[in-house]
């Protein structure tokens, strides 16, 4: 991959490390030279690595979760931001998409398990700090909110009850409203909690991509047939039919694109079947 360094293989998948996570760790510890010496400097640089560790593994949950599932994995890469498990697709069953999900989360919880007993024996500030971090991760991941874990888990349990497009819309929607409570906390603040905060704005800017991305992205398996979730007992894959008069063919399209984020000339048929503008398969 481009300007990553391969680190090795774990469990046969293919683990990554961005440059510009080098740059965090040379930034974190040139900060803490400078303001506490080169003991502050280890100290800063051994946590980001052990964090590091952490966002690491609740990755591997979540590959050895789908690969349960007959899901392989491309590879692993750890970015600043955090790290990215490119699985080869996502689970099509709403149960199995349930624990791919939970499973990176579920591996937080067990690190913050074993750590709080060394904690309450005066572990020190390190494994309190880490111990803090990992309770955090999961606490976040778990947001009802793409792209977090936690919204493919409201997605899961929604599909159960309708189709796996309106589940997803409905779950981007709330994505979308917990983005706009961050940016509005970012920029106002919470009396009495918090003040005004720039990186609220950033992850209501993430919050709010996120939520749109993967909405586009079921449109655009629907449009072109692949599977999306097997629909629960009573619930009917309800399909949207597209159609115009002639003398609106412009209209209809711009609409189109706003709806369907545009996949080329292509629309769906009555039978869902992808079409050309000329209507041939």
């Amino acid at each position: 991959m481009r300007w990553s360094i391969r680190l090795g293989r774990l469990f046969g998948v293919p683990v990554y490390l961005h440059l510009t996570f080098l740059l965090l760790l040379g930034l974190v510890g040139v900060l803490g030279l400078v303001q506490g010496g080169p003991v502050a400097a280890f100290s800063g640089m051994a946590m980001i690595a052990s964090v590091f560790g952490c966002v690491l593994l609740h990755e591997f949950g979540h590959i050895l979760a789908a690969r349960r599932y007959g899901i392989p994995t491309q590879d692993v890469i750890l970015l600043p931001i955090g790290g990215v498990a490119r699985l080869a697709r996502m689970p099509d069953e709403p149960k199995q998409e349930l624990v791919v999900a939970l499973a990176g989360p579920a591996v937080n919880v067990a690190i913050a398990a074993v750590l709080f007993p060394l904690v309450s024996l005066g572990g020190g500030a390190f494994l309190a700090q880490l111990f803090a971090i990992n309770v955090m991760l999961a606490l976040f991941n778990m947001l009802p909110a793409f792209p977090m874990d936690g919204g493919r888990v409201l997605r899961a349990l929604l599909a159960r009850r309708m189709s796996y497009v309106r589940a997803t819309d409905l779950a981007a929607r709330i994505g979308k409203g917990m983005a706009l409570l961050f940016a509005f906390a970012g920029l106002f603040g919470i009396p009495g909690v918090l003040g005004t905060n720039p990186m609220l704005l950033l992850i209501a800017w993430f919050v709010w991509s996120g939520a749109g991305r993967e909405a586009a992205m079921v449109r655009q398996r629907r449009s072109f047939g692949w599977p999306m979730g097997s629909q629960p007992a009573g619930v009917v894959h309800e399909p949207e039919v597209v159609w115009s008069a002639p003398s609106d063919r412009w209209g209809s399209d711009a609409r189109l694109r706003r709806r369907y984020y545009r996949v080329g000339p292509w629309l769906v048929s009555r039978d869902e079947w992808v079409t050309g503008d000329d209507g041939n398969r």
